[in-house]
């Protein structure tokens, strides 16, 4: 069975869910459009530039916290799922998140209907997470500046796993679904 990319993203609001991969930033800023509370660890010496996500979103509708740890993270971002003043909460997560944190942000997101998303490094998913994605970037040698990405959806708890490329299209604003090489319309084995 083919899963629709329309009926996986956006994310499932009121839910929490889970990124990895090169690029889970990229997947982050699109799933999460503004207004957001993006939340990383004040001891991570790199940091998130507003300005850097002109092209996707207006840097004024991203507030950051920079909590001490994690512990500290999980409370701001278990606190802000709840409140539901903001639609959309992003979490880098350092290490692996059990159950019962887990659990908790899921329902935290319940009782706020914000949606949230936790950037993690492969292999420390939650067993608690909604969808868990993996998102790598794709050389595409047909374009000068590219921008595609490949999505895949390795968890789902209410449906079907699936794959997708996908390029963000700065001059529409929008995120295109395009076909891999090899499976466009008119190529070599497909029909059309």
């Amino acid at each position: 069975m083919r899963v629709e990319f329309h009926s996986v993203f956006p994310l499932r609001p009121a839910r929490v869910h889970e990124v990895c991969g090169a690029g889970a930033m990229g997947f982050a800023v699109m799933a999460a459009p503004g207004p957001v509370l993006w939340i990383r660890e004040a001891w991570l010496s790199d940091t998130l530039t507003p300005q850097g996500l002109l092209p996707l979103f207006d840097p004024m509708q991203l507030l950051q916290a920079r909590p001490r740890d994690q512990t500290d993270a999980l409370a701001v971002a278990e606190e802000a799922l709840k409140d539901g003043a903001l639609p959309h909460v992003v979490l880098e997560v350092t290490r692996p998140l059990d159950l019962r944190e887990g659990r908790r942000l899921q329902l935290a997101a319940k009782a706020g209907g914000t949606t949230g998303l936790c950037i993690i490094p492969d292999g420390m998913g939650s067993n608690a997470a909604e969808t868990r994605w993996r998102a790598t970037p794709v050389f595409d040698l047909t374009r000068e500046d590219s921008t595609l990405t490949h999505w895949e959806i390795i968890k789902n708890k209410s449906g079907t796993l699936g794959a997708w490329h996908v390029r963000w299209d700065q001059k529409e604003s929008r995120l295109d679904v395009v076909s891999p090489v090899g499976e466009r319309p008119g190529s070599a084995g497909t029909s059309g």
